[in-house]
């Protein structure tokens, strides 16, 4: 019989989970080995069918999560209809160790790195050229710099998971996005 994990770190997709694990690389830490089981839930509306796996109603395991501030209300209702009606309180979701992002994940790494330096690890990672096709499109000439990249971030299948690895990975320790830092200090 498989051990239970220790927790369980619900996110909406796979790009939320990498950025996770490196993150707690960074810091010397193997999530996997400390028994957190970080899961991608194929979107916010799922937060019901794990939180009832993992949660009291299921394993009974510590659950802990990331969700993006436009989703809060989705994830409430997840939550309590899983057995934690705390979620539907004022503080509920931070208290039970949901923390939201702002917009998503990529607005936070965006906005901790600045529209250069996110530019900057696209050009390193040899795209720097379908970046600025992207800008130059006439739909998107209007669009600030912070629009167009995380149009560019999540325009192409896998991009996201990529550049949550990279990304992360080139914010100063001092100004990681604090969902990322609150959620690991949870777990």
């Amino acid at each position: 019989m498989n051990t239970p994990p220790r927790a369980v770190v619900l996110v909406e997709g796979v790009s939320d989970r990498v950025a996770l694990h490196t993150l707690a690389q960074r810091g010397g830490r193997d999530l996997g080995a400390e028994g957190v089981e970080v899961v991608a839930m194929d979107g916010i509306t799922n937060t019901r069918t794990f939180a009832l796996r993992y949660g009291p109603q299921g394993l009974d395991v510590p659950l802990a999560g990331l969700y993006d501030a436009a989703e809060e209300a989705i994830l409430r209702h997840g939550l309590a209809a899983a057995g934690l009606g705390a979620a539907l309180e004022q503080d509920g979701p931070s208290r039970l160790g949901f923390f939201r992002c702002s917009a998503d994940l990529e607005d936070e790494l965006i906005r901790a790195l600045g529209t250069e330096a996110v530019e900057a690890v696209i050009g390193q990672a040899g795209e720097a050229q379908s970046l600025g096709l992207l800008a130059q499109m006439p739909a998107q000439r209007g669009w600030t710099r912070e629009a167009v990249l995380r149009r560019f971030l999540g325009a192409r299948s896998g991009r996201k998971a990529r550049y949550a690895a990279l990304l992360v990975s080139a914010v100063e320790p001092g100004r990681v996005p604090e969902p990322l830092t609150a959620l690991l200090a949870r777990v």
